[in-house]
């Protein structure tokens, strides 16, 4: 991928996630995580080589989603109708109704109970904190049951404990819908946590590909095993660029 007078940003990367598994990507600050995530959604289109995924994926509505790395919710609508507006545009591409159903209904409010959001469905924006805003963003994405799930830095801009609560929270619907997943991440230890694989980028190139060995199922209390320790040291060298 090359931007118009700038360097390559996603240079040669080739990179297989297979079906069911979470791959984090890892590395500094304009190393091309992002710009691979948004070709991975079809936000960007290559310059040259391709993006494919088997079983195909005709990139359709509610097969692939995003969350952003800012919660983007519409300030106009409350939680519940923020978690409806994917159904909504699927009835309108499908040339349904534009009207929803109530089984469409009926799927934004499980989404959002799944997230522990029954008490906040009447809720704007404004009046949510900020962890509460990700996890209406994560319910948006996940009501179309999609087959992808792609993070942008999800948890940036949460404390410590919020990040972590939210991570395990990520894995319980992982368990229960078993996606396939992408997330970009800066922290080592969460990428650990959360997940099979660990893509480290440097200068827009690929340069390791970790096999995470930490057994499943993970909650919080394996951040103190030995085993993490270790595993945590492998990641940092390899983003210092040691083997």
């Amino acid at each position: 991928m090359h931007y118009p007078g700038g360097p390559r940003a996603v240079d040669e990367v080739d990179l297989n996630v297979r079906a069911g598994e979470i791959v984090s990507l890892i590395g500094p600050s304009g190393c091309g995580k992002t710009t691979l995530l948004r070709l991975m959604a079809g936000l960007e289109s290559p310059t040259s080589g391709r993006v494919e995924m088997d079983p195909p994926i005709d990139r359709g509505p509610g097969e692939i989603a995003f969350v952003f790395q800012q919660p983007t919710l519409l300030r106009w609508r409350t939680a519940f109708e923020n978690v409806l507006l994917p159904l909504e545009l699927i009835a309108r591409t499908r040339k349904r109704s534009s009207r929803v159903t109530s089984q469409d209904r009926s799927r934004a409010m499980q989404s959002l109970e799944h997230l522990g959001l029954h008490d906040a469905l009447d809720r704007y924006p404004h009046q949510l904190s900020g962890g509460m805003k990700m996890r209406v963003s994560i319910a948006r994405a996940l009501v179309t049951e999609p087959r992808v799930l792609l993070l942008d830095e999800p948890f940036a801009a949460l404390d410590d404990m919020l990040r972590n609560q939210l991570g395990e929270l990520v894995l319980r619907l992982w368990e229960e819908q078993q996606f396939t997943a992408v997330m970009v991440t800066h922290n080592i230890a969460e990428s650990i946590q959360l997940s099979h694989r660990i893509a480290v980028m440097q200068a827009g190139r690929l340069s390791r590909l970790l096999d995470n060995p930490l057994t499943w199922p993970r909650d919080e209390s394996l951040r103190t095993s030995p085993e993490f320790g270790e595993f945590y040291g492998c990641v940092s060298a390899a983003l210092r660029g040691q083997t």
